[in-house]
């Protein structure tokens, strides 16, 4: 469970009664079948209602019936029955011509990984500027998002920073417009991160995703099933496909290097002026993304061991060999929840662009898609 804040009586007895994954299973198809196919006058946002609430107990009815069979697993099943779609399948050699160009921006001996190390360690946040770039960073986020969606006069969120964690940040969302937004600093976090993490996990992201649904769901309709969010489901790619296209909404074309050489590098002591070789790294970096998911792919499919893998992570980082470490750590724990980022972002992306002409109507088909049952096959 990713979030929950339904009655409390509620998850007292869901403690007490401490259901196994066969029961949670059978209960799941219970229901499932209790909801039935609609009828012919029903509306299309109860008929999306319906659907939505089927394809997340059949997700969690799934990851259950994996919890009580821990055997062989299928990457492509399990985003499937998990994610309510199919990742495309890209073989890694797809993405050596992309190697390639930062071979040539970043020449010299050595692997690439570890000259790519070497290049970014000059754009890491000195541990004890973290705190004022990151608030400079959500508010940015804040104030962008607030300019084009309406949110509560109350919302807030509280900020912390944490260690030892397989993800480099988390929005714990509380109910009531509040979150618990944990920054991870195992490893040094770059310049970049500050407004990916700031729009992501905040503004318009899972803070917004969040605090939009209970508004429009759970306090306006009250659709008591939106008071919680079970993590391995199709409300994942949902949440963080629009939390990764929210950095790009925020921040359009050159805004973001912009800000960051405006406002963040002088906070974080860093040297603007090198601002601009940084973001054509990133951004040639960007279309590398994909490539984890092959990795995934291969090592759920058990068709690599775990230094195969980290080999891989490594190379199609390209990255030092303890983001490698903590990027497969990610993979052990959550699967082929790793194509929720990329091919989520690809598909909100498609979905929002279509037909829009104008910022302005992107931010509003992107605000309508985060306050909606919508699932990622429709």
């Amino acid at each position: 469970v990713d979030a929950y804040y339904g009655p409390p009586q509620w998850q007292a007895e869901a403690k007490t009664e401490a259901l196994t994954p066969a029961q949670i299973v059978e209960r799941a198809a219970v229901l499932r079948a209790e909801l039935g196919a609609g009828g012919a006058t029903e509306d299309a946002l109860a008929a999306l209602r319906r659907q939505y609430l089927a394809t997340q107990l059949g997700a969690l009815a799934a990851y259950a019936n994996r919890l009580q069979n821990p055997g062989p697993r299928d990457f492509d099943r399990e985003a499937k029955a998990l994610y309510d779609t199919t990742p495309p399948l890209q073989e890694h050699a797809e993405f050596d011509e992309i190697l390639a160009r930062l071979e040539q921006l970043l020449p010299g001996a050595g692997p690439l990984h570890q000259r790519v190390t070497e290049f970014t360690s000059a754009y890491e946040i000195p541990e004890d500027k973290l705190p004022a770039v990151f608030r400079a960073a959500i508010e940015a986020c804040r104030e962008r998002t607030r300019e084009h969606i309406a949110l509560q006069p109350d919302e807030d969120f509280v900020l912390e920073y944490v260690e030892d964690k397989p993800w480099s940040g988390y929005n714990w969302y509380q109910g009531n417009a509040k979150s618990l937004i944990q920054i991870n600093t195992d490893l040094p976090i770059r310049i970049d991160r500050a407004i990916d993490l700031g729009c992501h996990e905040g503004y318009p992201g899972h803070h917004t995703y969040n605090a939009l649904l209970e508004a429009e769901f759970v306090d306006k309709r009250d659709w008591v099933e939106f008071s919680v969010y079970p993590l391995f489901s199709p409300q994942s790619l949902i949440a963080e496909g629009s939390a990764n296209y929210g950095i790009e909404l925020a921040f359009p074309g050159e805004e973001k290097t912009a800000f960051e050489k405006s406002v963040l590098y002088p906070l974080a002591g860093l040297d603007p002026d090198t601002a601009d070789r940084y973001t054509e790294f990133q951004r040639i970096g960007e279309r590398l993304a994909f490539a984890r998911n092959q990795t995934a792919r291969l090592y759920i499919n058990g068709e690599i061991d775990r230094e195969q893998a980290v080999a891989l992570l490594q190379k199609y980082g390209p990255s030092s060999l303890e983001r490698a470490e903590q990027s497969l750590r990610f993979i052990d724990n959550y699967g082929a929840y790793v194509i929720n980022y990329n091919w989520g972002k690809r598909l909100v992306q498609e979905y929002v662009e279509r037909g829009t002409t104008s910022p302005q109507e992107r931010w509003e088909k992107f605000a309508d898609l985060l306050a909606s049952p919508r699932l990622p096959s429709s």
